[in-house]
């Protein structure tokens, strides 16, 4: 591994692409192999970032635990805190750059990835706090018997993020396994590696040891597929699709290692007949064509009562014919997809609800010389979609919305759990009563009443029911989840003496 330069010419271009390192063990170095990395809204690249594969892994994770075991591991809570504190300050001082960043790797408009940039600062405020506050607790069992509980990090954690949001799920991941005391090693999605890079860049010039957090950027099948082997790792964190999530945890019980794996939903939006327009269509809107659908908690099935469903899907797809199309820089409601597989994809689905569902509207790809060679689709809704669909059951990662109907209270918990997802939910009624009784029946990691934000905010816990996931992230959760309960039990009873 070498040092890398800041630019240098891309052969397979022949122009000048700014060049992204791994970062291992403090230092910022180069594989001699690169990614080129496109910019979604024209499909060409504007970056190339370092290749790893088995070998880097294998150097970051022993960088990894070098740093736990002669230092991090041993700093105190407030030394930590103050660690992170530095890291939330330097993301803020770098929003604009890390947003321009954003935008350009994963097409999304420049507004949204602003937020991802302050969002991502106060994850690492969060659990800056938090640590300080994280405490055992003491068993009063017998009474000579001195029993307490000890929350000690796990060693080395990997983390293998996906490329929809990629700073702000890296900052969701890292802060509280680092706040916790445990070292790192991230694997960024090929498709969008920047943010992920420049966030460790951040990390070191924040005071955070060599070696603590490293970030290893290459594709799935290699440097993936070797940090979930890895019999090095303690502790294993994914988010990402159900069928690598499947293989993520195969490797990880080779090692008996846990593992948080958030993966994916279905999330339905019940809406009754009382519901308040003003308030609800604009979240649901906002729900499905934020960052073009690619969020894993979308609202993206509209469940709606049978006596509202008329107007209310008219209404929808007014909102959504308004909407503006464009590239992420000219801060539009809608940018692209982020590849030109994803697109395919989602245009795959299209053919589907064409063909077999109502389109009330889009349904296709953008028409206008604006959109070039970007990965575009057009904001779609799909009427009388049958709970037996495609459409319906299936993680589409698009703006499409796919609307059925319900006559009753138990036939709409039917259909929301319907799927094999329970990611998020969303309920719509002015009466308090019955969005009580939804909400405990809904089988759903998170349920939004009168209100949606995908994935809530940095203090409330984020787990999927069914195939959506297992564990917690985010909210005082998280810190547990990337610690390991130790019981120490002391015989208080005086030498000599017999009970």
């Amino acid at each position: 591994m070498t040092e890398s330069p800041t630019e240098r010419n891309h052969p397979a271009t022949e122009s000048l692409l700014t060049q992204y390192p791994a970062v291992i063990a403090g230092k910022r170095v180069t594989t001699g192999r690169w990614i080129e990395v496109l910019d979604p809204s024209t499909a060409r690249p504007f970056a190339r970032v370092a290749c790893c594969g088995a070998a880097e892994v294998e150097q970051a994770v022993a960088a990894a635990r070098l740093a736990h075991e002669t230092g991090w591991r041993f700093a105190t809570a407030a030394e930590r805190s103050l660690v992170c504190r530095r890291i939330a300050a330097g993301v803020r001082a770098a929003r604009a750059e890390l947003a321009r960043l954003e935008t350009r790797d994963t097409g999304k408009p420049i507004s949204q990835a602003l937020v991802d940039v302050d969002v991502a600062a106060r994850y690492f405020d969060f659990y800056a706090g938090a640590v300080e506050a994280l405490t055992g607790e003491t068993i009063l069992s017998q009474p000579d018997l001195l029993a307490f509980t000890l929350r000690e990090p796990y060693g080395v954690s990997g983390h293998i993020i996906p490329w929809n949001y990629p700073l702000q799920v890296a900052a969701r991941t890292l802060a509280p396994a680092l706040a916790a005391g445990n070292c790192a090693v991230l694997k960024p999605a090929e498709d969008a590696p920047l943010t992920s890079v420049r966030l460790a860049e951040i990390a070191l010039d924040a005071g955070l040891p060599a070696g603590a957090l490293n970030v290893v950027p290459g594709y799935g099948e290699e440097a993936g597929a070797a940090l979930t082997a890895h019999p090095g790792v303690d502790k294993l964190a994914f988010t990402g699709s159900r069928e690598v999530g499947e293989a993520v945890m195969v490797a990880a019980a080779r090692n008996i290692v846990p593992v948080t794996l958030e993966l994916g939903g279905k999330s339905p939006h019940l809406v009754l007949p009382d519901f308040d327009a003003a308030r609800a269509i604009p979240l649901i809107v906002r729900s499905i064509t934020e960052h073009a659908g690619q969020n894993c908690s979308a609202g993206s099935r509209l469940l709606v009562h049978e006596s509202v469903h008329d107007d209310l899907v008219a209404a929808l797809a007014a909102e959504f014919r308004a909407l503006r199309i464009g590239p992420g820089a000219g801060d539009p409601d809608l940018g692209p997809l982020i590849s030109a597989k994803q697109r395919d994809r989602v245009l795959g689905y299209l053919e589907l609800g064409r063909r077999d569902c109502v389109l009330a509207t889009g349904g296709g790809v953008p028409e206008g010389a604006e959109y070039g060679e970007g990965f575009y689709v057009e904001p779609t809704i799909f009427d009388r979609v049958a709970p037996e669909h495609r459409l319906f059951n299936e993680e589409i990662f698009g703006p499409v919305l796919c609307v059925s109907t319900f006559s009753s209270l138990d036939e709409a918990v039917e259909l929301a759990d319907r799927t094999s997802y329970g990611l998020a939910a969303g309920v719509w009624t002015r009466d308090v009563s019955t969005a009580h009784w939804l909400a405990r029946q809904v089988r759903a990691g998170q349920v939004f009443v009168n209100n949606y934000s995908a994935a809530g905010g940095v203090e409330l816990p984020f787990g999927g029911y069914k195939n959506s996931g297992i564990g917690v992230e985010k909210g005082l959760e998280a810190l547990r989840e990337y610690t390991r309960c130790k019981t120490v039990a002391i015989n208080t009873q005086p030498p000599g003496l017999s009970s």
